[in-house]
């Protein structure tokens, strides 16, 4: 029999929510302090770590026996618990597939891999009834997804695969498959003018979407999404970290806020 790790640290909130559906949490040692998913996760397990800011001795205090970690931001710290001689495992999933794809992952990883198998194959058929569902839609909206207001920062790939999931047309698609976010920077807010988006979603990481920010920008009113009020938020935490929660929650708030804004295109 494999030796399966019994002292897990998730440095992000994607595999503490795995493992926590997985029914495997007792193996978690210590999380992120950005952990959102599952609520209880923060209540239950010691932080050890931020996001991009961690330090591998407070790591090392929860005695892990294997670190999951997540994206180049954490590229660092995974190479200093490699040479304190521990075992890490670094994910970097960014779009659709590549969420299930690390389901299963987790799932082989702690022995669970008929588990794993359910809940991608669950998160998949949630995705496929977005799609689904879209198909019905009137028109397919064009919309601008912000992740950020300062700089504008454009959407990441498997948000823009939600909004093409969802019955919508991502107005700077083209950025999306740009791992990072310095790399989807708007240097130009008028070219967001130029695009027309009929519907603006706004999930600013970290902080509350503030729409009356977004319509006091110059130029911005002949935006057709601001002349008819589409305005919409999906919380950051439901939709920009790459897991579960952002099936679950995040793709279908999306699939709500672009609804809506096909149906007032429809009324004219």
């Amino acid at each position: 029999m494999p030796r399966l790790p019994q002292r897990i640290v998730c440095l992000s909130t994607e595999t503490v929510e795995v493992l926590y559906d997985l029914g495997e949490e007792a193996r978690i040692a210590g999380i992120s302090g950005f952990t959102v998913h599952p609520p209880r996760a923060r209540k239950e397990k010691p932080k050890v770590s931020g996001f991009s800011s961690a330090k591998a001795d407070k790591i090392l205090e929860v005695r892990p026996d294997l670190v999951l970690a997540f994206s180049d931001l954490q590229a660092g710290i995974c190479a200093d618990l490699v040479k304190a001689g521990v075992e890490v495992h670094l994910f970097n999933q960014r779009d659709v597939a590549g969420i299930l794809a690390m389901v299963e992952t987790v799932g082989r990883l702690v022995g669970a891999p008929e588990r794993a198998q359910a809940l991608a194959n669950e998160l998949a058929a949630r995705v496929e009834a977005v799609r689904q569902a879209a198909a019905a839609l009137p028109c397919r909206p064009r919309v601008y997804f912000e992740e950020w207001d300062e700089p504008m920062i454009s959407g990441i790939r498997w948000v823009s695969e939600f909004i093409a999931i969802a019955g919508g047309e991502d107005i700077f698609a083209e950025l999306a498959a740009k791992p990072g976010a310095k790399e989807r920077i708007i240097a130009d807010p008028d070219e967001v003018v130029r695009r027309a988006p009929d519907l603006i979603v706004g999930s600013w990481c970290g902080k509350h979407f503030r729409p009356e920010k977004v319509q006091a920008r110059p130029g911005w009113d002949v935006i057709p999404a601001l002349a008819r009020g589409q305005l919409a938020e999906v919380k950051s935490a439901d939709i920009l970290a790459p897991g579960p929660a952002a099936i679950r929650l995040g793709l279908p708030a999306l699939a709500a806020a672009i609804r809506d804004a096909a149906e007032a295109l429809a009324r004219g």
